[in-house]
């Protein structure tokens, strides 16, 4: 089905009040899994509000905690989201750690304890309006691991994702986002939904054989995500895991903490001033050449144009806002089974 944005955002809202969501967390939690449909990451859109209408339900997400500065040491700054919405305590520490920055150059925030955080370029974006260069190291925890380490069969870390975005004057920034399995566990989730294969290389079996079947991440026996790029993904996930879990959130996947149904993110953030270093506008200057650099390539067969990271998200978003955005039925069905625990029965369409 195909549902306009505008529709979808006011829907959503309206399921979170109904749970019992304040009117503002309930419109900065629609409006951020409605961008996330927006740009392609359907992963991290609107098909997360089942398990965050559960996690209300069940009191494992407190709908309208605010973020919490535990510690305060002149660029460091330790968050405690207080097991909010990540979509609004993840804001709060991000919006701190800016105007750290702001002040003295550089922060470095650890952001933990937040419920799903989302799309983590969203926390960039949010860095790049305030003119900030950023970078986030997340991992996630609450619930079972699902990525196999590279050379192992049997899950240890969830998909950690990493991210760093550089603004541009003038236009959008330049972001990587990404999660450091070969694809996002709700990637994972939407193709199982669908019933659809996942690409090669993405999934292994319960015996450590390669497959393209959703259906091992979901049903027993049950197999695993790999990392992406091998070995060299394989690292960056531990860094994530270590800085973000280990350093940020003192919460790893490693097997002392609890684990149960819940998605907790934490977040290790370095947020940097450009102005910081005297030289703004030769950097920003660099930047602007660079792009077009790359962007005079020659494309290779199969491809229309060489684009920069963040531009896909830029030209499905626009081509979303025009036509719709498209919810597969098994995602709607459970969307509104989520919406008729909380009261609402009639469906946006």
């Amino acid at each position: 089905m195909l549902i306009s944005a505008a529709k979808l955002t006011q829907f959503a809202i309206q399921v979170f009040e109904a749970a019992g969501v304040n009117s503002n967390n309930a419109k900065l939690v629609g409006e951020h899994l409605v961008e996330a449909n927006l740009k392609g990451h359907d992963s991290h859109g609107v098909g997360m509000i089942p398990a965050y209408i559960n996690n209300i339900v069940t009191q494992l997400l407190t709908p309208n905690a605010d973020a919490r500065v535990i510690r305060d040491k002149g660029a460091v700054l330790v968050i405690d989201g207080q097991h909010g919405f990540g979509q609004v305590v993840g804001r709060q520490a991000t919006a701190l750690g800016i105007e750290r920055a702001k002040q003295i150059g550089v922060a470095c925030v650890g952001s933990r304890n937040n419920h799903h955080l989302g799309r983590i370029g969203a926390y960039g974006e949010q860095c790049a309006a305030a003119g900030m260069v950023s970078v986030h190291f997340v991992n996630v925890v609450g619930h079972n691991p699902a990525v196999s380490p590279w050379g192992g069969r049997e899950p240890r870390m969830t998909t950690n994702p990493f991210c760093v975005v550089v603004p541009r004057p003038g236009t959008w920034p330049i972001v990587l986002d990404m999660a450091t399995s070969a694809v996002a566990l709700g990637k994972v989730r939407v193709a199982y939904n669908k019933g659809v294969d996942v690409p090669d290389g993405a999934l292994i079996d319960h015996e450590g054989l390669p497959t393209n079947s959703p259906k091992v991440m979901f049903e027993r026996p049950l197999g695993s995500l790999g990392p992406f790029g091998q070995h060299k993904g394989y690292g960056l996930a531990v860094m994530c895991e270590l800085l973000g879990g280990g350093l940020a959130g003192e919460w790893t996947a490693q097997p002392e903490h609890p684990r149960g149904h819940n998605i907790v993110n934490h977040m290790f953030m370095l947020i940097v001033d450009p102005e910081a270093f005297g030289g703004l506008s030769t950097f920003q200057h660099e930047v602007q050449e660079m792009v077009k650099y790359l962007e005079s390539t020659t494309p290779a067969k199969g491809f229309d144009k060489v684009q920069i990271p963040g531009e896909p998200e830029q030209n499905t978003m626009a081509a979303r806002r025009r036509d719709g955005i498209e919810i597969d039925e098994s995602s709607w069905q459970g969307i509104m089974r989520a919406a008729s625990r909380v009261g609402i029965m009639a469906s946006p369409v």
